[in-house]
């Protein structure tokens, strides 16, 4: 195959993550997950991205990806996605079912420092996490296994990251995460929020407007009015 064209460094970090639409299953036998890492594949060749980790569970796929420029990603993700949702639905006989993925892809803009190193060992785990295997590593459809398995057209699109990895990354993956550091990870999940730390998160988030990610969830107390004696 020809070799995949690849972007510069530079830009920002992102985590994308999508999920089936219901209690549907996007990855139901070892089929699938050769499908879906194909398609990665094929993005990287059609739209050049760089892949730093990923992660196929039975309802959702994660991806920590760095784009080149302004609309790569939506650009990138839309065409997996898109081309995925088509040949799942061919493959499984099930067109005109309707929608596959819940909808649009979340996504979050992740520090380059420790917390990125964090966040790829979150991704990388999560195999592990959901008890799907004894060792993190042991879970065939993440870059970790990739990386140390995997053939060499699936290593060809995994970049190396812009923060060097710890040594011992395998061992690492494989203990626990941090219980404050999980937490902040996940309510990026869900709000959308930058991850890193206070000062970066406030900065980024003021400078691209996210400033909703970081405020209080629920509606603001009211102030009682005292009485008029």
């Amino acid at each position: 195959m020809p070799r995949i064209a690849r972007v510069a460094p530079g830009g920002l970090v992102y985590h994308v993550m999508n999920r089936a639409v219901g209690k549907t299953q996007l990855f139901r036998k070892e089929a699938d997950y050769e499908d879906f890492q194909q398609i990665l594949i094929e993005a990287c060749e059609r739209k050049p991205m760089q892949i730093l980790s990923y992660c196929m569970l039975p309802d959702r796929w994660h991806l920590i990806v760095l784009p080149k420029k302004d609309g790569q990603l939506t650009d990138f993700v839309r065409w997996v996605t898109h081309t995925h949702a088509v040949r799942w639905r061919a493959s499984h006989k099930t067109i005109g079912f309707g929608h596959l993925y819940q909808g649009r892809f979340k996504n979050f803009i992740v520090q380059r420092d420790e917390s990125l190193t964090n966040l790829r060992g979150y991704v990388e785990r999560l195999g592990l996490t959901e008890g799907l295997v004894k060792r993190a590593e042991k879970w065939q459809w993440s870059s970790l296994w990739a990386r140390l398995n995997g053939p060499d057209e699936l290593k060809e699109i995994l970049e190396a990251c812009p923060v060097s990895r710890p040594a011992a990354w395998t061992d690492r993956v494989n203990r626990p995460i941090d219980d404050m550091e999980l937490s902040r990870i996940e309510t990026s999940l869900v709000r959308s929020r930058p991850y890193g730390d206070d000062k970066w998160l406030a900065q980024t988030a003021a400078k691209l407007g996210l400033q909703h990610t970081i405020r209080p969830q629920g509606r603001p107390r009211k102030t009682p009015v005292s009485k008029k004696k």
